[in-house]
């Protein structure tokens, strides 16, 4: 599609990190106004610190996981890994990591760590709509050939697809996802039993979604057990039993 959005002389706006970015302020002007109607008791200034701490661990535990993945290339290019323009973010890395920090910084900073969690993971399906239409334009996250009429021909050649031949837009799929999950969580959140609802059914529909998406996937992404299962299938299961089970625990006990 159109991996660098325009270009000036010898300088490049690339639509992968162009919508990362347009994600992020997207997240942080609704958490503002979600925050000013709350009782989560955070300030605007502890909201920018924890977005800036999640959203850097988010980049480096997703970077991290795909040159886990992709070892042997970086271990002969080591300096490619800092190149994340170029596309190449495990989702499942970066939010993993940056649930661990967003934690830890809510417990020092004494936050009420549920109501948080519910408040911005509805964000974070809303961010992943973003960063997968970024995928979409530089080609990353690529899916199988397919016959299917809305198979999409990727043809310009900085492109990170497979070119010229129709393939799944599974960047779509997981785009769509993202903003069917977020519009569902919003749903929800006004209806919610107990805190931290949101934020486990949050997992559990993106882990279960990412799960099917995986199948049409085309991209080289690592596997577990052979080729049974992808790097983020193998997560996916893990994250979507722990949430089933975290789910009914909280709600017995607040029962």
């Amino acid at each position: 599609m159109y991996p660098i959005l325009f270009q000036v002389g010898s300088f490049k706006i690339y639509a992968y990190g162009f919508f990362l970015v347009l994600g992020f302020i997207a997240a942080m002007v609704l958490a503002r106004l979600k925050i000013r109607t709350s009782n989560t008791g955070i300030s605007f200034e502890n909201l920018i610190d924890l977005f800036f701490f999640t959203v850097l661990s988010a980049l480096i535990g997703s970077r991290l996981l795909f040159a886990l993945i992709h070892l042997d290339v970086y271990r002969r290019h080591p300096l490619q890994i800092f190149k994340i323009w170029e596309g190449g973010l495990v989702f499942f890395g970066g939010l993993i990591l940056a649930i661990i920090v967003a934690f830890w910084y809510m417990k020092r900073h004494q936050l009420p760590i549920w109501k948080l969690a519910d408040l911005l993971s509805p964000l974070i399906a809303l961010g992943l709509f973003f960063a997968r239409i970024g995928c979409f334009l530089a080609g990353c996250c690529y899916g199988q050939e397919t016959s299917l009429p809305w198979g999409v021909v990727f043809k310009n050649p900085d492109s990170l697809a497979r070119l010229n031949v129709p393939l799944h837009p599974t960047q779509l799929y997981e785009a769509a996802s993202g903003l069917a999950i977020f519009f569902f969580l919003h749903w929800v959140e006004k209806r919610k039993a107990f805190d931290g609802q949101i934020f486990w059914l949050f997992l559990f529909l993106y882990s279960t979604t990412r799960f099917f998406i995986e199948f049409v996937r085309g991209d080289p992404r690592g596997f577990f057990f052979g080729n049974l299962l992808s790097t983020s299938q193998g997560v996916g299961i893990l994250l979507a039993i722990f949430s089933i089970f975290m789910l009914f625990y909280m709600k017995k006990k607040v029962g």
